[in-house]
């Protein structure tokens, strides 16, 4: 009867569409198609995965996390907000619910999917924004309190693997002597790597994508010549662009997404790393003699970590001291470029 119901008024439903499922939204972007409804579970929706969102044309996101949690500042919601796609957001324990493919009719209160089953739904909307961004704000010196904290702990464990000379015996790219470019999915990179042209033409850097990194370097018409990570947010069409493939392990040498990679046919080597894939990328180069290390969307700051849901950058503050004397950071130079073409 309520499907019914929902059916004749016509004028309440927000929106509709077909559902494309993934618990890990990083990964839907790599195949979601436009006009589709992006169905997640991911708790602090950051910047990065909204632009992914909207450039991606979808008509509406199903959150089954917490948009906001009302710990950590965040724009990525207002972004969507902002370009007109709705976001709603359901109980974790509806979303098996949802099966890719199948039609979504969104209304104000309740999800109703094409099989006849009716989800109860609660908007997320500019007003619960505001509020959840300023408790965040008023928050933000606990939250720097204990990142600090947490930070020390990790570099107190992490140091000694630091300092020790990162070797890959079985990497075949030659890093020694050379002009690096190392280009990570952090906040306005596309931009930043766009103002680096003129810079790569010149002087010829090996290029490193750190995982969706290698995806940006493809869009700007170049091909990696390594690829580093652990193999999760990183397109089919990059993984198969030639680039040695480097997988990130744990210390105890094992590398989910090596299985990946066997799955496409594909060979890679495993290197075993604390810290961020970045971090190994970083120290890989260093380590192997590179003459220069220029960085693109490199994650350097409490607020970039807290989006990315780690609670200490302790690996992360060690490798940028070790590796500080060869390293140029781009991080907004693309706002940079622009702002000195307005003023030309």
């Amino acid at each position: 009867m309520a499907v019914s119901k929902r059916h004749s008024l016509q004028q309440s439903m927000v929106t509709r569409g077909v559902a494309q499922v993934d618990r890990l939204t990083k990964r839907l972007l790599q195949n979601i198609s436009p006009g589709s409804v992006a169905v997640i579970h991911h708790d602090d929706l950051d910047e990065l995965a909204a632009s992914g969102l909207i450039q991606a044309e979808v008509k509406a996101v199903v959150n089954a996390g917490q948009t906001m949690s009302g710990k950590t500042p965040g724009h990525g919601p207002m972004l969507l907000l902002k370009s007109g796609i709705p976001i709603v957001e359901i109980e974790p324990i509806w979303f098996p619910m949802i099966l890719n493919q199948k039609e979504l009719m969104i209304y104000s209160d309740e999800i109703v999917v094409d099989d006849g089953l009716i989800i109860p739904c609660n908007p997320f909307t500019k007003e619960k924004w505001l509020y959840l961004n300023l408790s965040a704000k008023n928050l933000m010196h606990e939250q720097l309190r204990e990142f600090i904290d947490n930070t020390l702990t990790y570099a107190q464990v992490e140091r000694e693997v630091v300092l020790k000379p990162l070797q890959c015996p079985e990497m075949s790219t030659v890093l020694e002597g050379k002009h690096v470019l190392i280009v990570v999915r952090g906040r306005e990179f596309k931009q930043d790597l766009a103002a680096l042209r003129g810079y790569i033409r010149q002087k010829r850097p090996v290029l490193i994508g750190v995982d969706g990194g290698a995806d940006a370097l493809l869009e700007q018409g170049y091909i990696p010549d390594i690829i580093i990570g652990d193999m999760d947010s990183v397109s089919d069409s990059a993984l198969h662009c030639g680039a040695e493939l480097i997988v990130h392990a744990f210390r105890n040498g094992q590398a989910p997404g090596l299985e990946r990679l066997r799955a496409m046919g594909l060979q890679a080597v495993t290197l075993a790393s604390y810290g961020t894939s970045e971090d190994m990328a970083l120290l890989l180069s260093y380590d192997n003699q590179c003459e220069q290390i220029v960085t693109v969307g490199l994650h350097s700051s409490m607020y970039d970590f807290l989006e990315k849901g780690r609670q200490g950058m302790g690996s992360t503050v060690l490798v940028r001291m070790k590796v500080g004397d060869k390293l140029t950071d781009a991080k907004g130079i693309g706002k940079l470029t622009e702002l000195q073409g307005n003023y030309n």
